[in-house]
This record gives C-alpha cells, sequence and structure tokens, in this order.
C-alpha cells in the first residue's frame, strides 16, 4: 500500500512541478525584452497566442528569431521547437504577418489568461506589448479580421506537433 501511495504522490508532484513551470516560462516569456531575447527589432518582434479550454491554456510563443515554444497551464509542452527548420519558419511568418494586425490591437500591461472558448493575441513591439482577443468560434471563420493571423498561429502549433511526433517515434 505504501508503495502505491507513494506512485501517486509522485504523479501529484511531477504535475504540480508542471503547473509551476508553466506560471515561470509564461512570466518569463512577457518580462523578455527584444535585448534578453537577441532580437532588433523593426516592429513586431513576438506573438504569444493563448487559447482557454475547460481544463486550462495553451501558450503559443513565436519570435521574429524563428523560436517557437507552446506550453500548458496543466504542465507539459514543447521548447525549443525552433530549432527545426519548419516551426521556424513559421514562427517567423506569423511574427512578420501580425505587423499587419497592429491596428486592430490595443496596450496592454496585464496578461490575464483567456476565457474558456477564447482565443487572446499578445503582439511585442518596441513601443511596448499589444492585445486582442475573440471567441476561438469566431475567428477560426474566414470572415473574422484576425482569421489569417489565427491560420498562421495554428501553422506553428502543427509543425511543433509534427516534431513532437517525430521524436517520440
Amino acid at each position: 500500500m505504501a508503495g502505491f501511495l507513494s506512485f501517486f504522490g509522485n504523479l501529484f508532484r511531477r504535475k504540480q512541478q508542471g503547473i509551476a513551470r508553466y506560471w515561470e516560462l509564461r512570466a518569463q516569456l512577457f518580462a523578455m525584452t527584444p535585448a534578453k531575447a537577441g532580437i532588433t527589432p523593426d516592429g513586431v518582434w513576438g506573438v504569444v497566442v493563448e487559447t482557454g479550454y475547460a481544463a486550462g491554456s495553451a501558450t503559443l510563443a513565436a519570435l521574429a528569431d524563428g523560436t517557437a515554444n507552446m506550453y500548458f497551464s496543466i504542465g507539459g509542452g514543447v521548447v525549443g521547437a525552433g530549432r527545426y527548420e519548419r516551426p521556424n519558419a513559421a514562427a517567423k511568418k506569423l511574427v512578420r504577418l501580425a505587423a499587419d494586425f497592429t491596428d486592430q490591437f490595443k496596450p496592454a500591461d496585464v496578461f490575464p489568461l483567456p476565457q474558456q472558448g477564447e482565443t487572446r493575441f499578445y503582439l511585442f513591439t518596441p513601443a511596448g506589448k499589444l492585445t486582442a482577443s475573440a471567441r476561438e468560434a469566431a475567428i477560426a471563420k474566414e470572415t473574422h479580421p484576425l482569421f489569417p493571423l489565427f491560420m498562421a498561429a495554428r501553422e506553428v502549433i502543427t509543425e511543433i506537433q509534427a516534431i513532437s511526433e517525430t521524436k517520440r517515434k
């Protein structure tokens, strides 16, 4: 019985550590500056896309240098996918595309997680961070003004998932 309880105690601790790591990574992300990232910005130098689900939130981070990371508020994720060609290219594409949407964003100095069913974008610019959000069901439609940005973020996620699948095999 003690071994059984120890097993579940270890699982619980690992889950708690994963959740704590998520909050640590997210805080580092929003505290990042272009200098810390080693980026000389022309305009938008980073994009964060977060979606709220019943179980928690998913965070996608893409930087102008091709950095591509994805992590989950319930623990786990993929860090360093931008070392691979396809996620790197998709992350750069997302950041370049984001520059066309800044007029649809407003300044942000707080970074709450999205509600369930909501997708929230953050653009990192030399002047500060900008935000816009919409219900995922709405933004996933071609008629939504942020649809192209949403689809570019989905492309980064797809490339990260492909790298993860390849590594698992």
